[in-house]
């Protein structure tokens, strides 16, 4: 008796190992990500583009695919690509950064899936680059915009909007290496009040000394962002 138990506990233990190997598969992917290798090498520059429910990473000149990546249960709304790096936002909220061959990070900016829900269209202009090689990417929300380095997807500064007002993903400008968002406010300000001047270290404001972007080891470079004489 005691040796069938025995048996009967290694069949059991035997037939339990696939289970406990699918669950930590599970772990491994929290996000729901199914990220797909096609080609080690494309031949011609790599462009990106949402097809149906994925990103797709293709050979420019062949057509070929070179990677795909899908999230269960959401589906991308808009990219921004840079070198070694392509930026997705999806439809709950969820921010991704892909580069070659494997999902860096991801990152959620509270209320941003419910707010994209509630009209088709809004992703557009959520994505703003802070500098030429995108080494910072802001996140503009009508309640907030959020800063992340590209680099690990550091938050490293969020601007929330004034009281009885709102950030415009819609109408921002780039001018001048300072990005320029709408903030319409309620009881209607003057224009030059609902405007707001951010750049790779937060809010533009006279003489700050904001911190810097880089990496932990990294060399600070030049003074820190756009400085702004004081009113005269």
């Amino acid at each position: 008796m005691d040796r069938t138990r025995l048996a009967l506990t290694a069949v059991a233990a035997v037939l339990a190992l696939p289970l406990v190997t699918a669950a930590q598969h599970t772990r491994q992917t929290p996000y729901g990500d199914s990220f797909d290798s096609f080609s080690a090498r494309p031949a011609g520059p790599v462009a990106v583009r949402i097809r149906g429910a994925a990103v797709e990473a293709y050979d420019s000149r062949s057509g070929a695919r070179h990677w795909t990546y899908a999230r269960r249960g959401s589906s991308p709304l808009a990219l921004r690509s840079a070198p070694g790096h392509t930026f997705t936002l999806w439809a709950d909220g969820m921010i991704t950064d892909t580069g070659p061959g494997r999902v860096r990070w991801h990152r959620a900016v509270p209320g941003l899936g419910a707010w994209l829900a509630g009209r088709h269209g809004r992703a557009s202009g959520v994505f703003q680059p802070l500098d030429p090689g995108v080494r910072m990417l802001a996140v503009v929300t009508p309640e907030r915009i959020t800063a992340f380095r590209a680099a690990d997807g550091d938050l490293r500064w969020l601007l929330s909007a004034r009281e009885g007002c709102a950030f415009d993903p819609g109408r921002t400008v780039h001018t001048g290496g300072a990005l320029l968002v709408a903030q319409p406010c309620r009881g209607r300000d003057s224009w030059s009040q609902e405007l707001t001047a951010v750049d790779a270290f937060g809010r533009i404001t006279p003489d700050r000394t904001p911190l810097g972007n880089e990496l932990p080891g990294q060399r600070r470079r030049g003074g820190g962002g756009n400085r702004v004489a004081r009113p005269s």
